[in-house]
C-alpha cells in the first residue's frame, strides 16, 4: 500500500496532519475502485464531520492532505462516488409526480408552472435537507417519495411547488442536521406551510428523538450549537436541547434511524 503520509511529507516539506491516518481506509477504497457514497457520508463514516472533505475551513490541514493525495494519485480517472451536486434554483424530487422519466426529477423555474397541477403518485413525501443523504436514500430505496431541500436553498421554484403541493393535500415530514442552522431551516420550512400540523412535519424529528440522538451521536462544537431564533415552540425545544447537550448531530449520522422511521411514517394513514 502506498504510504501517502510519507509521500506528502517528502513532496511538500510539511508533515501529514495528525489525523491523516483516518483517511487511509478511504484511499484504499478509492484505489480498489469501490463505489463510494456522497463525500459527506464518506467523511462521517471515517469519524469526521460531514464537511471535512468539502470545506477547506472545516479542517484545513486534513483538507489540504486529502486533496493533495487525490491530485497526485487519483487524478487519472473520476472518483467512483455518488455526487451530491444538484442543480440550483430548482425543485428536485423522487416518486412524487406521475411520470415515465427516470428519477429523481429536477424541475427548473420554467417548468414549475406547468407542474403545479401535474398528477401525483404519492400524497406523502420526506424532505431531506442534505443532497448527499437524499441521493443515498434514493439509491437504497428507489421507491421512496423524497424531496431534496438542498440546505439553505429555499429558492422560488422550490417554495412555489411546496406550497402548491400542500394545497393539493401532500403531507411533508422534514429531516435535517441537528445543529442550530439545521433546526432553524426546519422551522423556516414549517413557516412556508399553511395547513400541515407541526406533528406531521416533525414526525421524523421529534424533540424526544433529538435529545436521544444528541446523547448517542452528538459532537461538540460551540459554533454549531449556538442559539438561533426560531418561531415554532417545538423547534425552540430542539434548539434548547442543543444548548443543554452542547452537541450537534449531522444528518449523515442518522441513516439507520431514517431507514427505520421513514417506512413507518410512509405507511401511516
Amino acid at each position: 500500500m502506498t504510504d501517502y503520509q510519507q509521500a506528502y511529507a517528502q513532496a511538500t516539506g510539511h508533515p501529514a496532519p495528525a489525523n491523516a491516518a483516518q483517511l487511509t481506509p478511504l484511499f484504499a477504497a478509492i484505489a480498489s475502485g469501490q463505489k463510494l457514497p456522497p463525500r459527506a457520508q464518506q467523511a462521517v463514516a471515517l469519524g469526521l464531520t460531514a464537511h471535512t472533505l468539502n470545506d477547506p475551513q472545516a479542517d484545513p490541514p486534513l483538507f489540504a492532505y486529502y486533496h493533495w493525495v487525490l491530485r497526485h494519485y487519483f487524478a487519472g480517472a473520476p472518483l467512483n462516488e455518488l455526487s451530491a451536486r444538484l442543480i440550483g434554483m430548482a425543485f428536485t424530487s423522487a416518486n412524487l409526480f406521475k411520470t415515465e422519466l427516470p428519477q429523481p426529477l429536477t424541475l427548473n423555474p420554467w417548468q414549475a408552472a406547468a407542474m403545479q397541477d401535474h398528477p401525483l403518485v404519492n400524497q406523502r413525501a420526506v424532505v431531506i435537507e442534505n443532497n448527499g443523504v437524499f441521493v443515498l436514500l434514493l439509491q437504497r430505496h428507489p421507491d421512496w417519495p423524497l424531496i431534496a431541500q438542498g440546505g439553505n436553498d429555499f429558492n422560488p421554484t422550490y417554495v412555489s411547488l411546496i406550497q402548491r403541493l400542500e394545497q393539493r393535500g401532500v403531507q411533508f415530514a422534514y429531516s435535517g442536521d441537528l445543529d442550530s442552522r439545521g433546526i432553524q431551516m426546519a422551522d423556516h420550512f414549517y413557516q412556508l406551510l399553511q395547513q400541515t400540523p407541526i406533528e406531521v412535519v416533525a414526525a421524523l424529528q421529534q424533540p424526544v428523538d433529538v435529545a436521544s440522538w444528541l446523547a448517542l451521536y452528538g459532537k461538540k462544537d460551540p459554533q454549531r450549537t449556538r442559539q438561533l431564533q426560531v418561531t415554532t415552540p417545538l423547534y425552540q425545544t430542539e434548539m434548547d436541547s442543543l444548548q443543554v447537550f452542547g452537541k450537534f448531530v449531522e444528518q449523515e449520522q442518522l441513516l439507520a434511524e431514517y431507514e427505520r422511521l421513514i417506512p413507518q411514517w410512509l405507511a401511516t394513514k
